[in-house]
This record gives structure tokens, C-alpha cells and sequence, in this order.
């Protein structure tokens, strides 16, 4: 009879102290920081909170993750921002009565640097969908112009 009674407060006690430890620790507060932020599309902020966290204590693998896994979102970001800045240009030679070799060849190298750089995106299981899909269809978008402009 005392063991059904001292089994579930042992097992409550140490799972209040682990709990208490976890939101107490500065370094997993910021990994929860860091997760919220991540959580919510802000990969620059919860890769530094994740940074802090981890460099507060190296053994946090919250943080760890949470870091890597904000560089590979990074990625995703910076691909994108560059095809809108690329597409803007591209669209700005468009918009002239006529195109230029020079201008193709422009074209050219633009989608051959922005094809190159999406194969070396790699996602993770977490990665937000909707960061792949935009990749993906700018990825699509200048692999359709690369055609046209090489033929």
C-alpha cells in the first residue's frame, strides 16, 4: 500500500524539480525564447536567443537544434529575398522595346546562380512548408526563363 502512494509523489517531486530547473535556467529560457520565435516565422531572433542559450551552456541541444534549424530556414530567406531582388531586375529588362544580348546573357547568369543555389538547399522535417513551396516556385520560375533565354 505505501509503495502505491511513495511511487507517484517520487515520480511528481522529481518532475516538479526538473521543470522548475528547466524555466529557471537562463540557457533553456532562451531556448524557449528561441522557439517561440522560430515558432512564429522570426528565424533571425531565434537564432540568436538560440546562440546565447547555447553558448550559456553547450550541452543544450534545444538550443542546438533550434539553431540549426533557423540557419536552414535562413537559407530559405535569403533564396527567396534574392529571387524577388533578381525578378525586379528581370522584369525591369523586360519592360525595354528590346533585349539585348547583353541583357540575356544577364538573364542567363541570374537563373543559373539562382538554380545553383536552390539544389543546395537541403530542408529538415521541420522546416516551414511554406518557405519550401515559395523556393520552390521561384526555383521553377527561373528554370522556365533560363529555357527561354537559351534557346
Amino acid at each position: 500500500m505505501k509503495t502505491k502512494i511513495l511511487f507517484p509523489i517520487l515520480t511528481t517531486s522529481i518532475v516538479a524539480t526538473m521543470a522548475i530547473y528547466f524555466f529557471l535556467d537562463t540557457s533553456y529560457e532562451k531556448s524557449i525564447r528561441a522557439k517561440y520565435h522560430y515558432e512564429i516565422g522570426e528565424y533571425r531572433e531565434a537564432y540568436s536567443l538560440a546562440k546565447e542559450a547555447f553558448g550559456l551552456d553547450v550541452y543544450n541541444r534545444m538550443a542546438s537544434t533550434i539553431m540549426a534549424q533557423s540557419t536552414t530556414s535562413l537559407k530559405y530567406v535569403k533564396y527567396i529575398e534574392m529571387g524577388k531582388s533578381y525578378m525586379v531586375d528581370i522584369n525591369e529588362i523586360a519592360t525595354h522595346e528590346y533585349i539585348t544580348d547583353q541583357d540575356k546573357a544577364k538573364i542567363r547568369i541570374v537563373c543559373e546562380i539562382m538554380m545553383e543555389s536552390y539544389v543546395k538547399l537541403a530542408p529538415s522535417v521541420i522546416t516551414d512548408k511554406e518557405l519550401i513551396e515559395k523556393s520552390t516556385q521561384y526555383y521553377n520560375r527561373f528554370k522556365e526563363l533560363y529555357e527561354k533565354v537559351t534557346k
